[in-house]
């Protein structure tokens, strides 16, 4: 087996050791977890290996190395958003220089590498969809090594950063409230997605600092419910819906609950949120593409756009433009190929990113 490298970069989050290093982490297990702010796979891996984390805390310790891909991502403002938008709980390092991806070999984002109690690396898996395979192996590995004597159960390193006072956090999109629907929440004019708190608020142009009405619970979550009760997970695109269309759909507000690859739609007047597409679960290859919206999974809806019946959805999980008819209740391809990429052409030849 091979020695872990040295973890090298120039800032670290989530701990109150500024200097961790491979021998931090003696007598636990290391996940690395390369990952740059702008790759939607790398989202998929942090909700992939939440419940890994949390089944195995007291052996594991997953540490992200943000390895940027544009100058933006360089910045250790922009990785602290990015980690209060994704609700990353375990420590990361900001590695600009791409020094610790070039010493672990890396060739892809995102990139796991798992480091056993004696800082040895044992397995290492490119792009996503592995957390099943890390847990089966952690599972066959954790009494061997127990037994052996060489794995110490225990806290790890993460420590989170203080929270922040402001009730904006990651704001997403923001949309103008029609006027008719104005006082439905309680007056306020604009409408944010609140993606970092998983609710929607409202606010007033006169003070954009404190909403004045929230759809959500704040927990990371599915359920549907009063705006109390239902919870979202990083949602995002927004948009009214107005006229007859509303009474058809009994619905006033369509939103994009990105994280937990669902459409919802929201009533002002009973306020209540309730599920319209996707499953919860993310779509992958060979999954359908058209029929039910219930039944069809969909993968991280970023954004969304109403044209007459149809809600265009920017599925930014696997680079396509999808359909949503409001009225039959079908999902179906749009545009694209689920090639990343800039290619022009008809819809069905375009690549999208």
């Amino acid at each position: 087996m091979t020695r872990a490298p040295e973890l090298i970069g120039d800032t670290w989050f989530g701990t109150s050791n500024p200097r961790l290093g491979i021998a931090d982490f003696s007598g636990r297990f290391l996940l690395l977890d390369f990952w740059t702010l702008c790759c939607v796979n790398c989202h998929h891996v942090l909700a992939e290996l939440r419940p890994v984390e949390k089944k195995y805390e007291d052996v594991l310790t997953v540490v992200g190395v943000h390895s940027p891909k544009f100058e933006y991502e360089k910045l250790p403002d922009s990785v602290a958003s990015a980690i209060a938008r994704h609700g990353i709980e375990h420590p990361v390092l900001n590695d600009p220089n791409m020094s610790t991806w070039q010493s672990y070999g890396v060739r892809a984002w995102p990139t796991l590498v798992l480091v056993d109690p004696k800082g040895e690396i044992i397995a290492k898996y490119s792009g996503e969809g592995h957390a099943h395979a890390i847990d089966a192996l952690l599972e066959k590995l954790v009494p061997e090594y127990e037994a052996a004597g060489v794995l110490v159960r225990g806290q790890g390193a993460y420590a989170p950063a203080s929270a922040s006072s402001s009730e904006l956090i990651q704001p997403g999109k923001l949309v103008a409230v029609p006027a008719d629907y104005q006082q439905l929440l309680g007056g306020a004019q604009l409408l944010v997605s609140n993606s970092g708190a998983h609710t929607l608020v409202g606010l007033e142009l006169s003070n954009l600092e404190k909403p004045i009405v929230k759809i959500g619970s704040g927990e990371r979550g599915t359920p549907d419910g009063d705006f109390d009760s239902a919870s979202f997970s990083e949602p995002y695109g927004a948009v009214f819906v107005e006229g007859e269309l509303a009474k058809e759909l009994d619905a006033h507000l369509l939103v994009a609950d990105t994280a937990n690859h669902l459409i919802r739609s929201i009533n002002l007047e009973t306020k209540q949120v309730k599920t319209i597409a996707g499953t919860g679960n993310q779509w992958m290859q060979r999954d359908a593409t058209d029929g039910d919206a219930l039944s069809i999974n969909i993968s991280t809806p970023w954004d969304i756009e109403l044209v007459g019946n149809q809600l265009l959805i920017a599925m930014a999980g696997e680079h396509r433009i999808w359909s949503l008819d409001l009225l039959a209740k079908k999902l179906s391809i749009y545009a694209g190929t689920t090639n990343e990429g800039l290619v022009d052409g008809a819809l069905a030849d375009a690549w999208f990113a």
